[in-house]
């Protein structure tokens, strides 16, 4: 079972949801990156459960680096990094291996490990090993910053609720930290209560909502990037995919642009007022041929409901063969998508640095 991620640098993500700790190893990052911890404890709490709309399980979610930096300064050596599991309850998912959740990885964890898996809120296979991810993540994005790019996200829709979009031609580095700043990360805030009212309101009703992250990256090298099987989308694909309850990804107008005529989807070229070769649209969402074009890296990840409802649901009891019902005890997220807002930065600063200084 493979959680390890990347090819000049590698994160491999340990632990379970309810074991003793959670962590990360990061092996491959050059020496000398200086690491700002209070930047790095804020980006975890942003994704930590902290409000009505998130899960009653709080984690204090604080880093413990046990190798990899000294004196706030990375070595050159394996980053590892854990995070304590405080908060657990593991009777609350006693009786999964014989009734596997809906649209969870039960069943299909206990075909491959049998007796072995651990359910107790997921296993390994929970999404409360992101919090892991967004230490890789932070630091990432830290260095990433050190060299000019800026990677950010937003919540461009839960259900059919829709934030404003990027401006894809014009994103900048300052509206990307000005999101992120945000306790609800939408451009428009009137659009973002509305969000909050509907995840509130399916709370109520023992059901969940899913919803779209937008994400873009300016400050890229026109070039960066690979064609073929190392370009740009592939790498930030695989690891976007490897945060939990993402089922889709696409690249500027992505599905969109089937419906378009060629004249109508290719990126004018054009120089700028200040003699920079720009585009005038950016329906490729800033990559060609798997390579960054110098205009801004836009891209969305689709985000399922949250599987685990309070509603009564169809299961089978594996240990008659037989059909049964389901109630889901424990606690859960009725929306999951603002939590996971730097969950997909992460990801994609992650993918960003590898490709970096794959070409270096």
């Amino acid at each position: 079972m493979s959680s390890v991620y990347g090819d000049k640098i590698k994160i491999s993500l340990f632990g379970q949801s309810h074991s003793d700790a959670i962590g990360v190893v990061i092996d491959g990052l050059p020496h000398g990156i200086k690491v700002d911890f209070e930047k790095l404890q804020a980006f975890l709490l942003r994704r930590a459960a902290r409000s009505i709309l998130s899960t009653s399980r709080q984690e204090p979610d604080v880093p413990e680096f046990l190798s990899g930096i000294k004196d706030g300064v990375t070595c050159g050596t394996p980053i590892s990094a854990i995070i304590r599991n405080i908060n657990v309850r593991s009777g609350d998912y006693k009786g999964l291996r014989n009734t596997p959740r809906p649209s969870h990885a039960d069943y299909a964890v206990g075909q491959k490990l049998g007796e072995d898996a651990d359910f107790d809120g997921g296993g390994h296979l929970s999404g409360r090993l992101t919090a892991a991810l967004c230490i890789a993540g932070s630091i990432c994005i830290q260095y990433l910053e050190s060299i000019g790019i800026t990677v950010g996200a937003h919540i461009y829709s839960i259900a059919k609720i829709k934030d404003t979009p990027f401006d894809a031609v014009n994103i900048s580095s300052g509206v990307l930290k000005e999101i992120t700043e945000k306790p609800f990360p939408v451009i428009n805030d009137i659009i973002g209560e509305r969000m909050k009212e509907l995840i509130l309101e399916v709370k109520s009703e023992g059901d969940s909502v899913g919803g779209i992250i937008e994400f873009a990256a300016v400050g890229l090298t026109a070039g960066t990037g690979s064609p073929h099987f190392g370009g740009l989308e592939n790498k930030i694909s695989a690891a976007v995919f490897g945060v939990p309850a993402v089922k889709g990804i696409e690249f500027g107008n992505g599905f969109a642009c089937t419906e378009l005529r060629g004249s109508e989807n290719n990126d004018a070229f054009c120089i700028d007022v200040d003699g920079h070769v720009k585009t005038k649209t950016n329906n490729s969402g800033g990559i060609n041929a798997g390579m960054s074009n110098g205009i801004p890296l836009v891209g969305r990840a689709a985000m399922r409901p949250t599987p685990s409802i309070a509603r009564e649901q169809d299961t089978v009891d594996l240990a008659t063969m037989s059909n049964t019902k389901l109630i889901i005890n424990g606690r859960h997220d009725p929306c999951i998508v603002h939590r996971a807002v730097p969950c997909i930065e992460s990801a994609v600063a992650i993918a960003l640095v590898d490709t970096i200084l794959a070409s270096n």
